[in-house]
């Protein structure tokens, strides 16, 4: 594998204290696959028997599901160093729930779950970490579940452009950031119609709470944009204030 993925690799949670030359040693272990998607290429269709999980290592791709009226709703977006279908693939689920889709050209690291939980052939101590942090990756999803409902459950569309702000702040650290969905994009994540999206946008910015341009948003009153987000994380009010 070249090193730059194996860089991007390096970046990924499943590797986490795992030394770079473990990290070539199970990679040679796991056999992992390297295939190349144009943009807008299936990655994954739901239905397909599961086999395998992934990781992006250039472009992005993004996970949808279909609605029962057939609208599509994004769950989530992967970059660089970012796994996806780990979950479905240790559950011992037959088949995708979710149809995974290339928002550009891409290319994905794609691992057995099967190889991975088999005995290393090399009895690398690495594999036993391997283990640990996907169990603990698993884990820390299964946590998350519970907030990701009383998310994508959200009735007003206010709430749901500052929560998910909010969360976006937090990940950048910082009060200005580009947005990694399009506005149309972000309309299915969130749900709600993009007419509706952009108006209520404009209102927050209006009121000076907000600004953007673009995928480029800017925070201008945080203590404003969090008395609208009823789930938010713990001590983020206090470190506004």
């Amino acid at each position: 594998m070249d090193d730059k993925y194996i860089n991007v690799l390096r970046n990924c949670g499943i590797f986490e204290e795992i030394e770079l030359y473990e990290q070539k040693t199970i990679l040679d272990c796991l056999k992992i696959r390297i295939r190349n998607y144009e943009k807008n290429s299936l990655v994954v269709l739901a239905g397909d028997r599961i086999e395998e999980f992934g990781i992006v290592l250039e472009g992005n791709v993004t996970v949808t599901r279909e609605g029962a009226g057939g609208d599509r709703m994004i769950i989530d977006v992967f970059g660089p160093g970012e796994m996806f279908g780990e979950v479905v693939a240790f559950a011992g689920v037959e088949k995708w729930p979710v149809t995974v889709i290339a928002m550009s050209d891409c290319k994905v690291a794609l691992l057995s779950p099967q190889a991975i939980l088999d005995t290393c052939r090399n009895q690398c101590e690495a594999h036993k970490k391997l283990i640990f942090n996907i169990l603990r990756i698993i884990s820390g999803k299964a946590l998350l579940l519970n907030r990701k409902l009383q998310y994508l459950t959200m009735k007003n569309i206010r709430e749901k452009i500052s929560s998910y702000l909010l969360e976006q702040y937090k990940m950048n650290g910082r009060l200005t950031f580009m947005l990694p969905l399009k506005r149309n994009e972000l309309a299915d994540f969130l749900n709600v119609e993009r007419p509706s999206l952009s108006r209520e946008m404009c209102k927050m910015r209006d009121e000076g709470i907000i600004d953007f341009h673009r995928q480029s948003v800017k925070i201008k009153n945080l203590n404003a944009l969090i008395t609208y987000a009823p789930y938010i994380l713990p001590n983020l009010r206090e470190n506004s204030l």
